[in-house]
């Protein structure tokens, strides 16, 4: 009898990390039909799904490229949920626990933002591009920056 292997490949993990996200999308227009105006339901579900994936992507690219600038270890762990907080709280170096934090609601408010400082200066940039997370537009910028800079 062989052994199971006692990791998975990475590659692997973002393969099943996409495919979660994209595990209800064929259930939506069966839904959509029983309701009156489902139609366009569907149509805004759909819409909000290709949004929030195109952003998921975004970031968990943004995040893998700073872990690899900053030279941390396990990038992969970006496409991953709730993994890419640890990442997060590695790249600032700071303990695991300040990532696990990000879940609990109020507080991830504020250790979001102290770990978004603390990877910026784990980039030679500023810490208050960190602070800059507060802002909603520019949220989407700041990862962006941080990794696509020199």
């Amino acid at each position: 009898m062989r052994a199971l292997p006692r990791h998975r490949p990475k590659s692997m993990m973002v393969a099943l990390s996409i495919s979660t996200g994209l595990t209800l999308l064929p259930a939506v227009p069966v839904f959509a039909q029983e309701v009156p105006g489902g139609d366009a339901l569907a149509v805004f579900v759909y819409l909000f799904y290709v949004v929030f994936f195109v952003f998921y992507i975004y970031a968990a690219l943004a995040t893998q490229i700073i872990a690899k600038k900053t030279k941390t270890e396990n990038g992969w762990m970006a496409w991953v949920p709730i993994a890419n907080l640890i990442l997060w709280a590695k790249i600032a170096r700071k303990p695991i626990w300040w990532g696990i934090l990000c879940i609990i609601p109020l507080v991830n408010f504020v250790f979001m933002i102290l770990l978004w400082m603390a990877i910026a200066e784990a980039h030679n940039k500023p810490n208050w591009w960190g602070i800059l997370m507060i802002v909603p537009v520019v949220q989407f910028i700041v990862p962006g920056y941080l990794a696509w800079s020199d």
